[in-house]
């Protein structure tokens, strides 16, 4: 994002039981409207780990038998993610990152992911990601699944912290668009915030977050 909007301050550092390993497609990591590193960036106990290089295969993923890994896609033969609350064993989640077919290919592509059991979460309210066109009727920002599988791995105050630097995230940027006014944003702007607007030229209408 632009420094003058960043959400740094807001990003928590949440500690949870379940371990989340984001494994983000190399050309994702690239985009600035992913979502994937934010994630983690929330999350103590979590780990990026970069795949889909032309050069050399995706390294066999593996846990210690003292964890439940489990894959975070809707596949078919996918559970509800609740059938994995109360495990006595911590939940490793692995979430895919990526556009819904790199996403879709990651348990076909890396070792260790085709015999790992697969979780979706419920959808329980629409996407709030505006910053792309989703492809997939259940397709979520990598961050929203997370966030709505942790709500009910962790409690909901987990999922509700999560979603509120997202929101910001996205007001901000599409602020910065000029597809919002500042008066329309629920998590405010930084004062003396700046965006460029094509006809008018630079726009300076920050206020208090």
């Amino acid at each position: 994002m632009h420094r003058n909007l960043c959400i740094c301050a807001m990003i928590p550092r949440l500690k949870t039981r379940t371990r989340v390993v984001l494994m983000i497609h190399r050309l994702e990591d690239r985009k600035a409207t992913n979502t994937g590193r934010l994630a983690t960036e929330c999350l103590v106990n979590s780990e990026v780990r970069v795949r889909g290089f032309e050069s050399r295969p995706s390294a066999a993923f593996c846990c210690g038998a003292d964890t439940q890994p489990v894959l975070l896609f809707p596949y078919d033969d996918a559970v509800p993610i609740a059938h994995f609350a109360g495990s006595p064993k911590p939940i490793t989640l692995v979430a895919p990152d990526g556009t819904w077919r790199q996403a879709w290919k990651v348990r076909h592509r890396v070792p260790g992911f085709r015999d790992m059991p697969c979780a979706a979460v419920e959808a329980d309210v629409p996407s709030s990601y505006r910053l792309r066109k989703e492809t997939h009727p259940r397709g979520l920002a990598t961050i929203e699944a997370i966030a709505r599988a942790l709500g009910v791995l962790e409690g909901p105050a987990v999922r509700e912290r999560m979603e509120r630097v997202f929101s910001a995230m996205v007001e901000r940027t599409l602020w910065a668009r000029g597809e919002l006014d500042a008066k329309d944003l629920l998590h405010g702007i930084p004062e003396g915030a700046v965006r460029h607007d094509p006809e008018s030229g630079i726009v300076r209408d920050g206020g208090p977050s």
